[in-house]
């Protein structure tokens, strides 16, 4: 195995493996139009997307009722979820290396967890994954650590048997928290400036640098 990369790898969903801001974004703009409210470009959403569906749509949709927002939005989104979301370029390259490897791999979202299930089957990826999990499956969301300590249980590795992949801040903080190394991705909604002061252990260009690194 190659030394940077441990045992078991352990990654996001949302801007790491797969692109689903078209979908998030149809999505939260039929939440809004529900409340009266017009259309926000993509790249606006996007910088909110990865805290959880509540608070994307608490700072989206500001003043008005979340509970009902987030009904609504589920209600959409599988409606549209699966054809507008992609794998990032050298997804399936980096997992299917991973898997190759020998090392196990899981999805820690904060997206529900069923509709991260169901777009890794759609996207073909499913079979390769040995843990995906949600906040549906824990106490607290990221950038709480449970999810991924969740993960670490069910894979039967320690911390430092596991790296975490992601594309925000806010997934070095988890990584942090729960004690794991961390490479993020510039794909998702933070840009290299903010992923380089969140001060990952490594920035790699995308996914495609991870599949070359298995296979040194």
């Amino acid at each position: 195995m190659h030394p940077a990369i441990p045992r078991a790898v352990i990654f996001d969903f949302d801007g790491t493996l797969a692109d689903s801001y078209d979908a998030i974004t149809a999505s939260v703009n039929h939440v809004r139009a529900a409340n009266n409210l017009p259309p926000l470009p993509e790249a606006k959403i996007k910088a909110h997307v990865g805290r959880g569906l509540e608070q994307l749509l608490a700072d989206l949709l500001p003043g008005t009722d979340v509970e009902r927002n987030v009904a609504l939005y589920r209600e959409h989104h599988v409606t549209v979820m699966r054809e507008h979301t992609r794998l990032m370029p050298g997804a399936r390259a980096a997992v299917e290396a991973l898997k190759r490897s020998g090392r196990l791999l899981a999805v820690c979202s904060n997206k529900k967890v069923a509709f991260t299930r169901a777009l890794l089957d759609s996207l073909g990826l499913a079979p390769f994954f040995d843990v995906v999990l949600g906040p549906d499956d824990v106490p607290r969301p990221k950038p709480a650590p449970d999810m991924l300590l969740t993960a670490l249980r069910r894979l039967g590795v320690s911390a430092d048997e596991a790296l975490y992949v992601g594309d925000m801040d806010v997934d070095v903080q988890t990584a942090r928290a729960a004690g794991l190394p961390v490479w993020v991705v510039p794909t998702g909604s933070a840009d290299r400036a903010t992923l380089e002061a969140a001060r990952p252990d490594r920035l790699i260009d995308g996914l495609a640098e991870l599949a070359r690194a298995v296979q040194r």
